[in-house]
């Protein structure tokens, strides 16, 4: 692979054949099925074949075919474990990894970008890449003040790329659902080409990433590299080394699965809490296990501390998130049914023309808050693939219930954060203590000392109606 296909007729014969190959291998699957073999040992061979295929083909385009393959790759732990097998190393090599820019390419970048004596504002620049992903790759380096840092760079032609890309996935939405079972493809596809214009604007990225850094400069639990310069498609940070949370899913020992999970969740909550950002890429390859610096006295006893990369797709939450999914939450635990009932209407997450039993909505929230009613919850594939099958099942009442609910716009980007996290904790297999974290971190999740001084008085106001009434 020599550089980013951006002529429009090479990318769309390369997706369209994605389906046709789908097809294919559906009519040879039916064969097979006549010749005597079982339905769930052809239904394995052809996953494993097209996840093949597929992540090929998407890990060679990188754009918004990559992005969309990395979008997906969370969601893995709701696949059955037959099928989730074959699927698993190719969904995690889209994560960090693509074939390369040429070198001349990459120098001619910096040339435009950062002017033709661009080499001397390094000490040394690795001309290899540390990593590749959808939309840039990155190359280690050491800045002029003799920094360790890392040079993003940006595909030339990664927007005509993305935007093409995306449109063609979108046609072929309802081919590529089937891969993972529950979840609606077509509006994970319209967000991403939603967040295009973003995530190719390294300046709007390095606000985001100084923001992240500066709040979190002296925290013992994360760490976000520090914007060092930027310039057009071309953003340089601070180099960060640690474990890549892809490498504690597969060989992690359970300590070190635990702590990422409690940082992971710890930073999803307190982010926007924090800088008004949610951080909206939460697939395994933006994250690393860092050792803890032993001079400093505030760092966690267990020695980790979680690096956080890639700021290019955020949230702008200025107010935090929503204070209506910690009272939902909360009441969904209290088994407050009418209450939930009538805050979702209210924020349009149930449409005014539906009426539901609002005691049905409650038995459709309860397991998947399951979670959040404990001190400490292990998350697992077992348990992620239980919810998915609960949902996608269409003869399930909570499938037919599921399929009458809204997701309202302002709330589409947070849904899929939070699912995409919860997929990632079932991937490391890890003990978090999630309700400790929503008690400090989730607006609404505890109620304040105002709302709990109004009802004070509103049972007080009660119970002198009562003894009125006694007394009468």
């Amino acid at each position: 692979m020599s550089d980013l296909p951006r002529k429009a007729v090479t990318r769309t014969a390369k997706l369209a054949a994605l389906p046709l190959g789908f097809a294919g291998r559906a009519t040879w699957g039916l064969g097979k099925r006549i010749g005597g073999k079982s339905a769930e040992l052809v239904g394995r061979e052809l996953q494993q074949r097209t996840a093949e295929q597929l992540f090929k083909v998407l890990g060679e385009l990188k754009g918004g075919a990559m992005k969309f393959g990395q979008a997906m790759s969370v969601f893995e732990s709701a696949l059955p474990e037959e099928v989730a097998g074959p699927y698993r190393a190719a969904l995690t090599k889209l994560q960090e990894a693509a074939p390369p820019m040429p070198t001349s390419t990459v120098h001619t970048v910096l040339a435009e970008r950062l002017g033709e004596d661009w080499q001397e504002l390094f000490l040394e620049f690795q001309d290899k890449p540390a990593a590749a992903a959808s939309i840039g790759q990155v190359h280690r380096a050491v800045w002029h003040d003799g920094r360790q840092v890392a040079v993003k760079v940006q595909y030339p032609g990664a927007g005509e790329a993305l935007l093409s890309d995306l449109n063609q996935l979108s046609r072929f939405a309802r081919l590529l659902g089937p891969l993972i079972p529950g979840m609606d493809i077509k509006p994970l596809i319209a967000e991403l080409r939603d967040r295009v214009s973003e995530e190719l604007d390294y300046g709007l990225e390095a606000q985001a990433q100084r923001a992240h850094a500066e709040e979190f400069a002296d925290d013992p639990d994360v760490l976000v590299p520090a914007v060092v310069h930027q310039r057009e498609q071309v953003l340089v940070t601070e180099w960060i080394d640690g474990t890549p949370l892809s490498e504690v899913i597969t060989d992690g020992t359970p300590e070190e699965r635990d702590r990422a999970g409690q940082l992971l969740a710890r930073f999803l909550f307190s982010g926007p809490s924090r800088t008004g950002l949610l951080h909206a890429d939460p697939h395994p390859g933006n994250f690393r296990l860092v050792p803890a610096d032993d001079s400093d006295s505030s760092a966690d006893r267990s020695g980790w501390r979680l690096g956080v990369l890639d700021f290019g797709t955020v949230d702008r939450l200025p107010d935090g998130l929503p204070s209506t999914i910690g009272a939902s939450l909360r009441m969904t635990l209290d088994g407050e049914a009418e209450a939930v009932y009538e805050l979702l209407g209210e924020e349009g997450f149930i449409r005014e023309s539906i009426e539901l039993d609002p005691d049905a909505v409650l038995d459709y929230l309860l397991p998947i808050i399951e979670p959040a009613q404990v001190d400490e919850f292990t998350f697992s594939r077992g348990w992620m693939r239980s919810q998915a099958a609960r949902v996608a099942d269409p003869r399930s009442p909570a499938h037919q219930l599921g399929k009458q609910l809204n997701l309202p716009p302002a709330y589409l980007l947070i849904h899929r954060v939070t699912l995409s996290t919860i997929g990632v904790l079932c991937q490391l297999g890890a003990t978090v203590r999630l309700r400790q974290e929503l008690e400090e971190w989730l607006p609404g999740f505890l109620p304040d000392a105002e709302s709990e001084a109004e009802l004070e008085s509103e049972l007080e106001s009660e119970l002198d109606e009562e003894d009125s009434a006694a007394g009468a």
